[in-house]
């Protein structure tokens, strides 16, 4: 092999070294400035946090910097970077903003810590209320149970949104208005807050896609 293709290849071979090891110390970096974040909050279930600011109907600010995620459920967004806010997204804040901002609230935690943003993901108790579940239950987020969290919180949250569902509270009153609407042969799509209502269809069309309702026919 002649003598310069040797090098090339070479330069080729250390410069493919070099850049493994760059994202191998990247990784490494990365592991732990966030085991340090980690290590610097302490995950003690009995200590009180103020709340500094709500930032929508399922994130909170504390005092201290960190962000927190409620386990179970998922407010419509109202601080999405390109999107317009959802609807329902400000009642939703408001509900929780009522329950927590400038408070002091305790936090439960499960077997996940953190969610990929980072936020820690807690159970938030304020004095007697659960917020997670009395959100849920004022009907202005859904029970979220696909990801790992307490068998026994998801069946809470579960009978919580059914109960809100049924009262047709939050955004559950499209769906209560469009049944209504049905029953009396109404079948033209509406727009509420939440969205249009296709009652011919049987669907709620929400910013998060169709949601199937349970209209009857008439």
């Amino acid at each position: 092999m002649p003598v310069r293709f040797r090098r090339r290849r070479s330069r080729r071979t250390w410069a493919q070294t070099f850049l493994l090891l760059l994202v191998f110390a990247a990784f490494i970096l990365h592991r732990l400035f966030f085991a340090e974040r980690d290590a610097e909050f302490p995950f003690d279930p009995e200590r009180l946090w103020r709340v500094e600011r709500v930032v929508d109907g399922d994130t909170l600010l504390l005092e201290q910097g960190h962000r927190v995620r409620l386990i179970g459920v998922d407010a419509p967004e109202t601080k999405h970077p390109s999107l317009p806010p959802e609807p329902f997204g400000a009642e939703a804040s408001e509900f929780t903003r009522r329950l927590v901002e400038g408070r002091m609230v305790r936090l439960g935690f499960d077997r996940e810590r953190r969610d990929r943003y980072r936020r820690i993901l807690a159970y938030v108790y304020v004095e007697d209320v659960f917020v997670n579940e009395e959100l849920i239950r004022a009907g202005w987020s859904p029970a979220v149970t696909r990801f790992p969290y307490s068998a026994a919180m998801k069946r809470r949250f579960e009978a919580a949104e059914a109960e809100a569902r049924a009262a047709g509270r939050g955004m559950w009153a499209a769906e209560e208005s469009a049944t209504n609407r049905a029953a009396i042969g109404d079948a033209s799509p509406r727009f509420g807050r939440w969205g249009m209502i296709d009652v011919e269809q049987d669907r709620v069309r929400t910013s998060r896609g169709p949601v199937r309702t349970s209209i009857p026919r008439p």
